[in-house]
């Protein structure tokens, strides 16, 4: 436990950030699996407004660090084969 007082304060921020990076994750990860359902569904038009949306919340998760941007790159790369596949 840290005694200094920017310590503890670091403490309390690096907590913060860490539910922050985590709700971010959940969220990206709730988006691309709404697109995965919908290119199983067969139905066109839900997967390409699932697609899209799954697109921005991974373009969001790369400028909030939370994904690389060679990761975004390959998962953006898969969902579109999976959408032109349909």
């Amino acid at each position: 436990m840290p005694n200094i007082k920017s310590a503890k304060k670091r403490v309390s921020l690096s907590r913060i950030a860490n539910e922050k990076n985590k709700m971010e994750k959940s969220a990206l990860k709730t988006s691309i699996k709404k697109f995965d359902a919908a290119v199983a569904s067969g139905d066109k038009a839900e997967a390409a407004t699932a697609y899209t949306a799954a697109v921005v919340a991974v373009d969001k998760a790369v400028t909030k660090g939370i994904l690389h941007k060679n990761n975004a790159a390959r998962k953006k790369s898969s969902m579109t084969l999976k959408k032109n596949a349909m």
